[in-house]
């Protein structure tokens, strides 16, 4: 069926992930991945069986716990006391759409059959998933090194009938909802609660998230920006073919041809300059846009490699006989490239609200502060105050989360990535972009009516025209914050304006 993805049946996508969650579609193991996951749960019970060694996690205790030996009629009890003492996560509650990235990343990440768990198991996540049961998970409270252990534990408390979910609009009992669809707890066996709490999907999953987003602000941040160009009557020459070729950047030659169709049909850039050179806000618009266009791409190619992997530890190889206890769970991968992300998408800010500064300055025929009766009117002079104090903020936020580590339980993980902080902090900085964004946007609507009788181009002609059925022209002083949430909004539906 069309509204139906098998799990385990191929790599995932930012495309696929993407299609899932906008049509909603359901999830169900593919027998491959059902075949993998039994497969490897039966080596497990037979090592488990035949070994004489301790093997850490399954007949041991955990992080420096390990030289403490379960009995076999205990096994289960620890990997159920494991997630009940781990559920540690506090903060702000994540959105709903991360929560379900959480399952479907996980579930994928078991399908793969090297953590051995039971089928039953991945498959009370999928049924979690496909029926909106939502476990609570709060935002802080990872290390990301062994894996996102408290936030995890928070997410998979309902399996074991413990904890709280949101169902159709409330918050209950997760046990109540279970019993609603008739569901008993799962019963996890050995190794099955290690193989839940260890993994890297809440920092995945928040990324996933923040990197769709990053590709459509990256479009609109171009698009934004070209408007501002023909507000500030600025030059083509910088976004010609010719100098893009001779510093070859992948996302500089694409910036440059972005704005040279964006633009094409412009009268206002066709019209003859006075001025030889515009500000760098302007003229390096194909530099700045184009490296974080690189940026965001390096961290799709990390992250699409990561969610495609075994993040849990111990691993398990039924191939090779053999329990490897590793490090797949630690985040650095992860907490490198969000620190980066981050960086690139402040900057994209950094130089919008440069912009806005050129635009409200009175400089080449522009009223100052875009009224005509400055004085009277104060018109765009606080929006980019407004804008400042958010590009500062973002600034603190692109401290690297990843620079620091904080050694924990008892010095068995001694180096920590802090990859969740580096992750949950670019949903600060991109509402912040948003915003600064949207300010622009307004900046550089009001200039271009100081323009006419000349027109842009047809692209963004026609992107004015459905903004000014929300937001107007600013003749007088109007009260402004409104306008801003009201661009925002526009922001957030507009799609195919290009």
């Amino acid at each position: 069926m069309k509204n139906i993805y098998q799990i385990g049946g191929g790599e995932l996508t930012f495309d696929i992930l993407e299609r899932i969650i906008n049509e909603n579609l359901k999830l169900e193991l593919a027998p491959e991945a059902r075949e993998r996951i039994q497969r490897c749960r039966d080596y497990l019970d037979s090592k488990i069986a035949r070994s004489e060694e301790p093997l850490y996690g399954i007949t041991t205790g955990f992080g420096s716990l390990c030289n403490k030996n379960i009995s076999p009629d205990e096994l289960g009890t620890l990997q159920e006391n494991l997630i009940k003492s781990h559920a540690c996560s506090v903060g702000e509650e994540i959105r709903p759409v991360v929560v379900k990235l959480m399952m479907l990343l996980k579930a994928y990440a078991l399908s793969l059959g090297h953590s051995g768990v039971q089928v039953i198991t991945v498959q009370r996540i999928l049924d979690f998933f496909n029926n909106d049961v939502m476990p609570i998970v709060y935002d802080r409270g990872s290390l990301g090194a062994s894996g996102d252990l408290a936030p995890l534990a928070n997410l998979f408390l309902p399996l074991i009938g413990v904890g709280d979910v949101y169902y159709k609009g409330q918050k209950r009992e997760a046990i109540s909802v279970l019993d609603e669809f008739g569901w008993k707890p799962v019963r996890l066996m050995s190794k099955e609660g290690l193989a839940l709490l260890n993994g890297t999907q809440f920092m995945s999953a928040n990324g996933v998230f923040a990197l769709l987003k990053a590709f459509r602000l990256s479009k609109k941040a171009d698009l934004i920006a070209a408007l501002s160009l023909e507000a500030f009557d600025g030059r083509i020459d910088p976004f010609m073919d010719c100098i893009q070729r001779i510093r070859p950047h992948q996302g500089q030659i694409e910036t440059a041809d972005h704005f040279r169709r964006l633009l094409e049909g412009s009268e206002l850039i066709a019209r003859p300059k006075t001025h030889l050179q515009d500000p760098y806000s302007f003229r390096c618009i194909p530099q700045v846009h184009g490296a974080t266009k690189d940026a965001i791409r390096h961290v799709s190619q990390v992250l699409l490699t990561e969610i495609n992997s075994v993040t849990d530890n111990p691993t398990i190889f039924p191939d090779e006989d053999c329990i490897i206890s590793g490090g797949n769970f630690h985040g650095q991968p992860l907490a490198l490239t969000f620190d980066y992300l981050a960086i690139a998408l402040a900057e994209l800010g950094n130089i919008s609200e440069r912009r806005v500064a050129q635009l409200i300055m009175g400089l080449r025929e522009l009223p100052e502060f875009l009224v005509a009766n400055p004085g009277l009117n104060s018109g765009f002079m606080i929006p980019q105050y407004a804008a400042a104090s958010m590009v500062s903020q973002n600034k603190m936020y692109c401290y690297p989360a990843s620079s620091d580590s904080i050694v924990s339980s008892n010095g068995q993980e001694d180096h920590v990535s802090m990859g969740a902080n580096a992750a949950t902090k670019l949903f600060r900085i991109m509402d912040n972009l948003q915003h600064i964004l949207a300010i622009e946007l307004m900046n550089a609507a009001q200039g271009i009516e100081f323009r006419r009788p000349f027109k842009t181009s047809p692209v963004l002609e026609h992107l004015l025209y459905q903004y000014r059925k929300e937001v107007p022209f600013v003749k007088d002083d109007i009260v402004m914050y409104k306008e801003i949430h009201k661009t925002v909004a526009f922001l957030n539906r507009m799609t195919n304006i290009e």
